[in-house]
């Protein structure tokens, strides 16, 4: 049985805007958002990478696909004036963290300053009602230990790539309490949330230097699969996991305004967190005469142990992952054998929707 905020009965005829429509994370989404009868207007750059998923899955049909910068705050000033969403998604980023390092500046000048562009786009323009700004689960101070982190854990980031969305969450957080307080939410009437979520998988993943495009690119070529931090623990999920708490998050802002407002985490439950080498492991097993892995050391520095705590939303959103790693593992190896064998990538990614929707 569905919630509330995963129905047609919520999203049929709300206007929607999404950033980063394009992406991975961002073309399943605009998807599933299709398929509620939502007015999806979509805010991006061009994909990032060919293949891709918004392309294969020919995302853009039934949206008005709407292609910019989020650094040109004068294009989100125009586009929320047209566009008039009444809900705002936000999943445009450079996500990677080795791309931070390659490139801190444009990793700082996307994250940070794209975020901070919109958010004073929807304070001038106003009508927008909620708001879900996504982070990540790297915006924590991490102190690589065993116990997972809560929403008020300390914010931080080692690398460029995790401090600019710590930034984005410090930003969210000042904007909240300077343009949009719950106690004059009456006056502004903007809910603001943040949420954090990490290492997701799924089909039609093909960015560089992610670890199951790498594997599947590797393995299609008769090749192994080099991994730099095997022994590292990642908390694991389908990407429609976090999805559907996005949604989740932006009906109970859009019913209950600022008491769903502040930082959210999306996290697996403990039985799915495993090491990077696992995960690999457990994909050999379902991919004929795998040609295995080998490790290369990195002098760049990267988490080894993250754990989210996922209770709030759990308890006031009713929010729960309902795919196991197992089954992450599996419908994400069948979508990418389907996209070889040259199957209708539209028609098998929106079936792979409805079979995680049909799932309790």
């Amino acid at each position: 049985m569905e919630t509330m905020g995963l129905t047609a009965a919520f999203w049929q005829g709300k206007r929607v805007l999404l950033t980063g429509h394009t992406g991975f994370k961002g073309s399943w989404l605009t998807l599933w958002l299709q398929s509620l009868g939502a007015q999806v207007t979509g805010f991006a750059l061009a994909p990032n990478t060919e293949p891709n998923l918004y392309e294969l899955a020919r995302v853009e049909e039934g949206i008005d696909d709407q292609r910019g910068d989020l650094r040109d705050l004068g294009a989100l000033l125009e586009l929320i004036a047209e566009a008039q969403p009444e809900i705002v998604l936000h999943l445009a980023a450079q996500p990677l963290v080795r791309e931070g390092y390659r490139d801190p500046l444009g990793t700082y000048s996307s994250n940070v300053m794209g975020t901070l562009n919109l958010l004073e786009a929807i304070r001038q323009v106003g009508g927008v009602r909620a708001c879900v700004l996504v982070t990540t689960d790297k915006v924590y101070a991490n102190q690589e230990w065993l116990w997972p982190y809560r929403e008020n854990e300390p914010l931080g980031g080692h690398d460029p790539y995790s401090s600019s969305k710590a930034c984005c969450e410090l930003l969210a957080q000042s904007y909240a309490a300077s343009f949009f307080p719950a106690d004059k939410y009456a006056e502004h009437g903007l809910a603001l949330a943040t949420a954090r979520a990490g290492n997701v998988l799924g089909g039609g993943d093909f960015a560089p230097e992610r670890l199951i495009p790498d594997v599947l690119k590797a393995w299609s070529a008769g090749e192994p699969v080099t991994l730099r931090y095997p022994q590292a623990v990642r908390p694991w999920q389908h990407a429609l996991e976090p999805l559907a708490g996005y949604l989740q998050l932006a009906a109970a802002l859009y019913e209950h305004g600022p008491d769903y407002a502040g930082a959210w985490n999306f996290g697996p439950g403990d039985n799915d967190m495993c090491s990077v080498g696992q995960v690999v492991s457990t994909l050999a097993e379902r991919w004929p005469d795998a040609p295995g892995l080998k490790v290369e050391s990195s002098d760049l520095h990267e988490a080894g142990l993250l754990r989210l705590d996922s209770s709030r939303a759990r308890q006031r959103l009713d929010w729960k992952p309902r795919w196991s790693l197992q089954d992450c593992l599996r419908h994400t190896l069948d979508w990418h054998l389907a996209w070889q064998a040259g199957q209708d990538m539209r028609a098998f990614t929106l079936e792979q929707l409805d079979l995680y929707r049909e799932h309790s």
